[in-house]
């Protein structure tokens, strides 16, 4: 039970429900292979069926923790912290990426953007999910657009959602994890057709990392 006090420092961000953090390396998009500290924040709602982190998204499996002792941690390990879940900005973060920044560390995040944004990015991840749509604020703000390929039908949901963001973001195809083998050859060929695409792969389970 969250008592009113707790209730009060989680919405000022100064406490989150934190799933797990690690150090590791980034398997995915446009930093992938770069060291990176990751908090994963619990809590999510926007339910896709192939999510490896299922586990992540009954934010009351993950006790607040005080949004200090998180900062401590990362500060003591890495130059860059990515912020992922669950669905992060179905919390405050602003608290949270002001002490990082403050302590000289980059801070990213990875979102599905349904929800505003909070917080202070050096690098925002985009990953549109059908079933709850980004705000269209998110957009113009994203660095990186990065799609989930898991059928023939994806291609053109990732068009759709290209044409919405900023020209300077980077746009990936990552192929669903699952259904890899069957289609890694179509996005290659797709990408090849169409070079403004990037393969983004999930390199951290072939290195069999967190």
């Amino acid at each position: 039970m969250i008592n009113n006090q707790n209730k009060e420092l989680i919405n000022s961000g100064k406490m989150l429900p934190l799933m797990e953090e690690f150090y590791t390396i980034q398997g995915e998009g446009f930093y992938t292979g770069k060291a990176a500290y990751f908090i994963r924040i619990g809590g999510c709602d926007v339910g896709c069926h192939w999510c490896d982190v299922k586990e992540s998204w009954n934010a009351k499996l993950h006790p607040p923790t005080n949004t200090d002792i998180i900062v401590e941690n990362a500060t003591n390990l890495a130059n860059t912290v990515v912020i992922t879940g669950g669905e992060p900005l179905m919390w405050n973060l602003d608290y949270l990426t002001q002490s990082l920044q403050n302590n000289n560390l980059k801070t990213h995040i990875e979102t599905s953007g349904a929800y505003p944004l909070s917080g202070k990015w050096d690098w925002i991840c985009l990953s549109p999910k059908k079933t709850k749509l980004p705000l269209k604020p998110i957009y113009l703000e994203a660095n990186e657009l990065k799609m989930i390929i898991f059928n023939k039908n994806d291609f053109k949901f990732a068009e759709e959602q290209a044409s919405k963001v900023n020209e300077k973001c980077e746009l990936f195809l990552q192929p669903e994890w699952s259904n890899r083998e069957k289609m890694i050859p179509l996005i290659v060929d797709y990408v090849m057709k169409n070079p403004k695409w990037k393969i983004s792969l999930q390199t951290h389970k072939y290195l069999n990392i967190p």
